[in-house]
């Protein structure tokens, strides 16, 4: 076999093995993957009222839904925020429904931060502030956030001193994703988990997963979703790992000076112009 055939098997050997992982990545996706989650949910207005009717145990009407969508920070470095899914219902309320897997990213401090973002694009120049809609901010957590088995957490701001609702129509929900009750609820965290339309309760949930898991159609666009991810996060850590390892070149060449000419760290970060947001780090890795 010629060389460059050799090449070639091999490369194929490597794209089959390559694509093997994304379809199993792809088979073991649930709702509580934000990729599969804001593909489900985008423009699908029956199935985000549907979670949110089981949430609120309200007969809310949406009227708009959109995943993934990016609300931009108006300060020049301020930190921008990508939605999972953004509802508005009928009476121009707006809802934020994140899935989350990790305690990080349910962060009570961030569910604080996505409810002021969504806030402040609602009102235009010279508008009252009474005409401020009420917001929501639903973490569909797949742990329980605070250990205490209930299925929905609900945490609006009160009066202290009587123990009072503010009424300041800023909400926010945490939905247990450990819950296991029989009731809708439980159905619900149920359907979140499940692998196969097969397995779930609610058919407005189950035909998306559908489309997007068991059709060809739809898993192309999931498994090139997943490609892309993972070709993002391949490059985020060769970045990360060239910055590791200018840093730590940098720490060994201050060490080395300073050992050698027995000049001050100052000194030393003077002769080697290194600048003042790398004397920081340098400075704590010198710490340790």
């Amino acid at each position: 076999m010629a060389k460059d055939e050799i090449i070639v098997d091999d490369s194929n050997h490597i794209e089959q093995q390559n694509k093997a992982k994304v379809n199993q990545i792809v088979d073991d996706l649930t709702l509580f993957d934000d990729d599969l989650m804001s593909l489900v949910f985008d423009r699908n207005i029956p199935a985000t009222q549907l979670v949110l009717r089981i949430i609120f145990n309200r007969n809310i009407e949406v009227i708009s839904v959109e995943g993934q969508e990016e609300l931009k920070n108006p300060l020049v470095g301020g930190r921008d925020i990508t939605l999972d899914v953004h509802a508005i219902d009928v009476d121009g309320e707006e809802i934020d429904i994140e899935v989350q897997g990790d305690s990080e990213g349910a962060h009570v401090r961030r569910a604080r931060f996505h409810s002021a973002m969504v806030d402040s694009r609602m009102l235009k120049e010279r508008d009252k502030f009474k005409i401020l809609k009420d917001s929501y901010v639903v973490f569909i957590y797949k742990h329980d956030k605070f250990r205490k088995g209930y299925p929905i957490y609900r945490a609006d701001r009160i009066v202290l001193e009587t123990g009072e609702s503010l009424n300041d129509g800023s909400h926010i929900i945490y939905v247990n994703g450990m819950y296991k009750g029989n009731d809708a609820i439980g159905k619900l965290i149920q359907d979140f988990h499940a692998k196969s339309s097969k397995d779930m309760h609610y058919e407005e949930l189950a035909a998306g997963v559908h489309h997007f898991k068991e059709t060809e159609e739809g898993r192309d666009i999931v498994c090139e979703s997943v490609k892309k991810y993972a070709e993002q996060y391949a490059e985020a850590e060769s970045i990360k790992s060239a910055e590791m390892s200018r840093i730590n070149t940098l720490v060994q060449s201050v060490k080395m000076l300073m050992k050698n000419t027995s000049v001050t760290l100052d000194q030393a970060f003077s002769n080697l112009g290194i600048s003042d947001s790398d004397r920081t780090i340098i400075s704590k890795q010198l710490q340790k």
